[in-house]
């Protein structure tokens, strides 16, 4: 009967820890289970080279979101946004694809505008601006062809 007990006793254990990884998993990689309190926003960039899904979408350098989806779509790169509600973008908002650092992580820098209708689920930011590729303006730097 005592080897039961003990059994039973590292089972719990185990179970319980198996619950607190899953939970931090969850919390350290931002996921989100259930829906959350988010409206998505579209943008179409004629370049989102390097952006990635999961990436950071910040407006006055705080995160308000996380880029959900890209794709092609008509020669353009199409993100979805996934922006939390509370946060007002208006549109005449500007959506940029900004660099942290020289080599840094990719994240997406949104001016919310102030004037026009605020943009609600499904909406779409109209003026984007591509961010700038490193490789490309090494690349005039070294051939002498930057103006």
């Amino acid at each position: 009967m005592e080897r039961g007990a003990i059994e039973l006793t590292v089972g719990m254990f185990v179970l319980v820890g198996v619950i607190c990884l899953g939970y931090l998993a969850v919390k350290l990689g931002k996921l989100e289970l259930i829906g959350g309190n988010y409206y998505e926003l579209h943008a179409e960039f004629s370049s989102a080279s390097g952006l990635k899904p999961g990436a950071p979408v910040e407006i006055a350098g705080v995160q308000v979101g996380r880029v959900k989806d890209i794709r092609l779509q008509d020669d353009q790169a199409h993100v979805v946004f996934s922006i939390q509600d509370g946060v007002a973008i208006y549109s005449d908002a500007i959506a940029s694809i900004k660099t942290r650092g020289i080599i840094g992580e990719k994240y997406v820098e949104i001016s919310p505008g102030g004037s026009g209708e605020r943009l609600r689920n499904g909406g779409v930011i109209q003026d984007t601006e591509s961010g700038i590729d490193l490789e490309q303006v090494i690349s005039q730097f070294i051939h002498g062809t930057v103006q």
